[in-house]
């Protein structure tokens, strides 16, 4: 009986599971995580779960019985420290030893850490990655506290969003000259820029952090343009490193996350690897696709290509972000983008960002606009490019866009 052992208990390795049961694998599953709950969703985390709208267990992904009838060996508490891909094991943080037949890495990535020598190691300084970073962050979000946020991109920007709501004082400091930079075009910063301002939010671009200080708790910064503020906690969004520790002390290639190709293939025979840990292929570039959608798609073709089914994974990129009473939904990877062009809707707060790489529409911000999102993604997926002109012409019918 073939053993498919995947490591990481998040949506990636969840679906890799799942995915197996349902297309008819009738071998050996276990999956391995290291936290104490069942694979759940991460999003919700900085937005609704934060804001105590949502209850652990609706985050959860499946109901605890659901494994059990899949006969799905649910390992949780668990850490794999040592891959043996000669003999094909993996070796748990308790020294016991397990076969596989399959091996996944499903292990996700890490949220990048202050280093101590600016603060990183006092009390009151948060992620926001995980279920305990968010329940630890939790008893902080008290109304009139001061708490300042490092790093302007969405998660900064949705854990200002929350903070806003729950009444505190915000300060947010991107080190960049804009919000959003590495990720997105001006008009998507200038827009989410002004939406947090008349909430109330202090942001600070072009400015970072030199250090943060206090006795044990963190009750100050100081920041690189010298001036200093009062805080009472902070929270860390500078970004993610994916998790390729484990893979690369077993010698698996990795380049910017574990190097799959098209199938979702390692370097070394019968290991896979899917989700935000995966670096894969697309239009011959390789990336790493930090995003729900990619963890399923690119886990279920995984699982899929376990079973023999010789089917390549090809990216179709998308992504969302709420913040306060704004949905902004993205079509695309805006890499290289030359041009963008701005839709505005019927009310204040609707429009859309349409990016093109000369003459081809490559990616699409949709803010509060669901039904141009869902135009612009079949565009992009279909490698149709409309003319500009039709794209900002508020005459258009945006729908006939996608008529032969």
């Amino acid at each position: 009986m073939t053993h498919v052992v995947i490591v990481g208990a998040g949506q990636a390795g969840a679906s890799l599971a799942a995915k197996l049961r349902s297309e008819g694998f009738d071998g050996e599953v276990t999956l391995i995580g290291a936290e104490k709950v069942p694979p759940y969703q991460r999003p919700p985390l900085s937005k609704a779960y934060l804001l105590g709208e949502m209850a652990e267990e609706r985050l959860y992904l499946r109901p605890h019985e659901f494994y059990a009838d899949q006969r799905i060996n649910l390992r949780l508490d668990t850490r794999v420290i040592a891959i043996d891909a000669m003999n094909k094991t993996v070796t748990l943080s308790d020294d016991e030893v397990i076969n596989y037949d399959e091996l996944a890495l499903t292990v996700g990535a890490h949220p990048r850490m202050l280093p101590a020598s600016a603060g990183g190691m006092l009390d009151g300084v948060y992620a926001m990655r995980d279920l305990s970073d968010a329940d630890a962050m939790a008893p902080a979000m008290v109304a009139d506290k001061h708490v300042l946020i490092i790093g302007g991109g969405y998660i900064g920007l949705e854990a200002a969003a929350v903070a806003a709501k729950r009444g505190l004082k915000v300060t947010l400091i991107e080190m960049a000259d804009r919000i959003l930079q590495r990720v997105a075009a001006p008009e998507t910063s200038d827009y989410f820029r002004a939406l947090h301002k008349a909430h109330g939010v202090e942001i600070k671009e072009g400015i970072g952090l030199e250090k943060l200080t206090g006795d044990g708790h963190v009750s100050g910064a100081v920041l690189t343009d010298g001036s200093t503020l009062d805080v009472d906690f902070a929270i860390v969004g500078v970004g993610i490193s994916p998790a390729t520790i484990l893979a690369e002390s077993a010698g698996i290639a990795c380049d910017s996350g574990i190097t799959t190709d098209t199938h979702g293939r390692t370097s070394a025979p019968h290991i896979w690897a899917a989700g935000d840990c995966a670096s894969c292929l697309f239009h011959g570039t390789r990336i790493r696709l930090e995003s729900v959608g990619n963890a399923i798609d690119q886990a279920e073709a995984v699982a899929r290509n376990i079973m023999g089914r010789d089917q390549e994974y090809m990216p179709k990129p998308w992504f969302w972000s709420d913040q306060y009473d704004c949905k902004l939904q993205i079509a695309g990877l805006n890499l290289g983008y030359t041009n963008v062009y701005v839709r505005k809707g019927d009310t204040p707060g609707v429009q859309s960002h349409w990016y093109y790489k000369d003459d081809q529409l490559i990616a699409v911000d949709a803010m509060n606009d669901p039904r141009n999102y869902m135009i612009g993604k079949r565009l992009i997926e279909a490698d149709r490019s409309p003319a500009p002109a039709a794209i900002t012409d508020p005459a258009t019918d945006m729908k006939g866009l996608l008529k032969p």
